[in-house]
């Protein structure tokens, strides 16, 4: 008896030499709707599924192969009890179950409407191949064309039945995970906040030579059907992304793209530059244009930009990039870089990453976080100014100028590694103090970073104020505003000092917390 083969294919990649070769070496092909028609029209030939079950399709194609003539000759082991049972009905087996599912993150991901998403959810495709991959011993289970040609082997091993079937499993579990956060994510009817099962699927999107350090192994995956600016982003100039390229370039492009929308802080059309030095901001400033916006963040902290990465939210032209000449630099990400500018780099600078950066669409809302045994898991800190309620605490009012400052601050310290200040004065950071284990200490470090430049600037922090130590360095430096969330229980002591001291403070009510 012919070996049979049922193909059954979305993905139809290299399915038409497949079916070939299969026929060739003696299959007889069993196949549904677009693929039967693509088969057939090449002029292999092959059988409708519904010529073996007795049933047409049904319900617009939603009923095809859930069949016992399909299932049945899937499942059978092949023993003489199954095989008997098989015969007395009138069933023969199936051999090489070769599926992939309709295209359901690709439907969600172009925009499509619920109705055409859920039209996309395909039911007999897992059926099959859940049934293949359990009796895989007895049928090869082909997910991906990349295995086709060891189908096409005289003989299977077991090591790579399982592992097909490992892989056929991996597939469909990666299907359902993709329907289970669609449907979570649109139904008005299901709870808010995370669900008691939290399935993340992940798919490799980029290579890298290793991890954070040379021997840790490392590689980038995209969540789900989420995309995201950096890991979409095009390469068109210099070596290929690392790791910690990948994590800081990200870092960079986010609060980039914050500042951009703070419409209030930002003046219409300004030139905003980002760079960011092991995931923190180093150096963060607006202006006119790209090189000027370029070299005022470069200013901020010449030290800490070298090896740095850059964000920029306009596009970069020669001027521009001639400009960073000086600078020792791992990545520039940007919304558009010019035909000349991108040459320039080539040839000046052919170390450099230049990436170009498309919009943010898609993109997941879940910060994930590994933890020995486990991950933690939270929304990811969105909140808007506008959501905020800004209270001005003290006898002295913000200045206009300050204000602008105050929230221009306040944005670049809530991407700051915990413990954070900020120290920023006419739309540029003069002072940077993150990542320390107290909070003083952040604001002695941006403090010293900021030296003279802190006369007439403002302060941020990402978290209260538990004395009133930051206070008095702060104006001692010649700091004249403060803005932090409150709620600490010396807020009075805090307020007071700011009081005799002559500064302004604003509490935001809300905390900014960046582990």
């Amino acid at each position: 008896m012919a070996r049979r083969a049922l193909i059954s294919v979305s993905d139809k990649t290299g399915v038409i030499e497949f079916a070939r070769q299969l026929e060739q070496r003696g299959w007889e092909i069993l196949s549904t709707g677009g693929t039967y028609a693509s088969i057939t029209g090449a002029g292999i030939p092959a059988r409708q599924v519904s010529d073996v079950t007795g049933f047409p399709e049904m319900l617009d194609g939603r009923v095809k192969t859930l069949h016992p003539a399909v299932h049945g000759g899937i499942l059978a082991r092949r023993d003489e009890d199954h095989l008997g049972q098989l015969q007395e009905h009138g069933i023969g087996t199936i051999d090489l179950v070769c599926v992939n599912l309709y295209p359901f993150r690709e439907t969600v991901a172009r925009g499509a409407p619920f109705d055409e998403v859920i039209e996309n959810i395909d039911i007999g495709g897992p059926a099959m191949i859940r049934s293949a991959a359990k009796n895989h011993a007895g049928v090869l289970v082909l997910v991906d064309p990349a295995d086709y040609p060891l189908a096409l082997a005289d003989a299977v091993s077991d090591t790579d039945r399982k592992r097909l079937a490992a892989k056929a499993y991996r597939h469909t579990s990666e299907y359902d995970a993709a329907i289970t956060a669609y449907l979570e994510g649109t139904s008005d009817e299901l709870p808010t906040g995370l669900p008691q099962t939290l399935t993340l699927t992940l798919d490799k999107a980029a290579e890298v030579r290793y991890g954070e350090n040379p021997h840790q192994p490392g590689a980038i995956y995209r969540l789900g059907s989420a995309r995201g600016p950096v890991i979409d982003a095009q390469v068109v100039s210099g070596k290929p992304m690392s790791f910690n390229n990948f994590t800081d370039a990200d870092a960079a492009w986010t609060l980039c793209q914050e500042l951009s929308a703070q419409e209030a802080a930002v003046p219409e059309h300004a030139a905003v530059c980002v760079a960011v030095k092991h995931a923190n901001p180093c150096g963060v400033a607006l202006a006119g244009d790209v090189k000027s916006a370029w070299e005022r963040a470069r200013d901020a902290d010449t030290l800490s930009v070298f090896g740095g990465v850059v964000a920029v939210n306009r596009p970069v032209d020669l001027a521009a990039a001639q400009s960073m000449r000086g600078t020792f630099l791992e990545v520039l990400i940007a919304p558009d870089v010019s035909a000349e500018a991108t040459a320039w780099f080539a040839e000046k600078k052919p170390d450099l990453r230049v990436l170009i950066a498309g919009p943010s669409e898609h993109v997941s809302v879940l910060d994930v976080r590994p933890l020995t045994g486990g991950f933690a898991v939270q929304e990811r800190d969105t909140r808007p100014w506008d959501d905020l309620c800004p209270e001005t605490v003290t006898t002295r009012e913000p200045t206009e100028q300050e204000w602008l400052d105050l929230r221009f601050a306040w944005a670049t310290v809530k991407h700051a590694r915990s413990n954070a200040v900020v120290i920023a004065r006419g739309g540029v950071t003069v002072g940077l103090g993150a990542g320390a284990v107290s909070r003083i200490w952040a604001a002695e470090r941006a403090v010293a970073n900021a030296g003279e430049g802190a006369r007439g600037a403002v302060l941020a922090s990402e978290a209260f104020f538990p004395f009133d130590d930051v206070v008095r360095l702060a104006a001692q430096a010649g700091v004249s505003a403060i803005l932090q969330p409150g709620g600490a229980k010396r807020d009075p002591e805090v307020i007071a000092a700011c009081n005799e001291l002559g500064l302004s403070m604003v509490f935001t009510g809300s905390r900014h917390f960046k582990h």
